[in-house]
């Protein structure tokens, strides 16, 4: 028998979010960072599924955890050890395991599949990564911001990003995180390789495609970037080697930023080649954070659309 539908919410970008829920949101990620595993247990009883269908580490192990430290359990699901690697229809997928479990964390590829997924889905279905979006890494990246220039910062909008690289998922969540907070960001993009420009029309005149790293980096609070082959177009290796050359973060490049600013990466990250070693490990570099933070952020969403 059908059960009765269930009121729920999804997470798939982070426009999702209204700008007060974004910064309250992200104050209790903070309160959370300090609980460690302590503090209330608001998943007791409850289940969250993870469907990857793209290879994972921090969002897999983050989430997973962060359900336990909340008190309920996780269950990953890849399409190697399930009916997705056999052609199951995502929908049906979808409706079985939410009769199951109590919120899906899913990584995928198009973005059109995530959508589907709750379009099934009758509890919260949350955006661990598709092709388009990022935003589970978007709230630990703000959590970081915040940690070094204080949640203030965050409120009035006035630290300057800026992107170097691909215009990818990232890109395009750091675009939309523009249009929430009204920050100013400048990605420098190679020819062709730009964001989604709808999202940048949204964003309006506080963010901008330039052409130039140091252009981009000049004056910057935060300085990031990631991968020039995102996962699934590793094939495209060597001509965006070739497409992106200037494009290191480096120490020449970081000079260029204000004299404050840190260095994010949402990992993995290829040394030598999107960013320098000396960059990644050096003191303006806040990537490891960064990656911890996504812990104490994804404890706050869960508990936002759970608790």
């Amino acid at each position: 028998m059908a059960r009765t539908p269930r009121k729920k919410r999804d997470f798939l970008r982070l426009t999702d979010l209204a700008r007060e829920e974004l910064l309250g949101l992200l104050d209790r990620a903070a309160e959370w960072k300090l609980l460690g595993r302590g503090g209330p247990k608001p998943l007791a009883g409850m289940a969250v599924g993870l469907i990857m269908e793209k290879a994972s580490t921090r969002t897999r192990v983050s989430f997973e955890v962060a359900a336990f430290q909340l008190g309920g359990g996780s269950v990953t699901i890849s399409p190697r050890d399930s009916q997705l690697g056999r052609g199951e229809p995502i929908s049906d997928t979808a409706r079985v395991l939410a009769r199951y479990l109590d919120a899906l964390v899913v990584r995928t590829f198009g973005h059109d599949r995530i959508e589907e997924v709750a379009r099934w889905a009758d509890v919260p279905v949350v955006n661990a990564l598709t092709d388009a979006s990022h935003p589970c890494q978007l709230l630990a990246d703000l959590l970081t911001v915040a940690e070094r220039f204080g949640a203030d910062a965050l409120s009035r909008g006035d630290f300057p990003v800026a992107w170097i690289g691909d215009g990818n998922n990232m890109a395009n969540s750091w675009l939309e995180a523009c249009a929430v907070l009204g920050f100013p960001l400048r990605l420098a993009c190679p020819e062709g390789f730009d964001p989604d420009p709808r999202l940048l029309a949204r964003a309006g005149g506080r963010a901008r495609v330039v052409r130039s790293p140091r252009e981009a980096a000049e004056g910057a609070l935060v300085v990031n970037t990631d991968v020039w082959a995102s996962m699934g177009k590793e094939a495209e290796q060597a001509a965006r080697a070739q497409a992106f050359r200037g494009f290191i973060v480096d120490e020449a490049l970081v000079g260029a930023a204000d004299p404050r600013a840190v260095v994010l990466h949402c990992l993995p990250a290829h040394r030598g080649e999107e960013i320098a070693a000396s960059v990644l490990e050096g003191p303006r570099s806040a990537v490891f954070d960064e990656a911890e933070n996504r812990l104490h952020a994804q404890k706050a969403l869960l508990e936002l659309l759970l608790g």
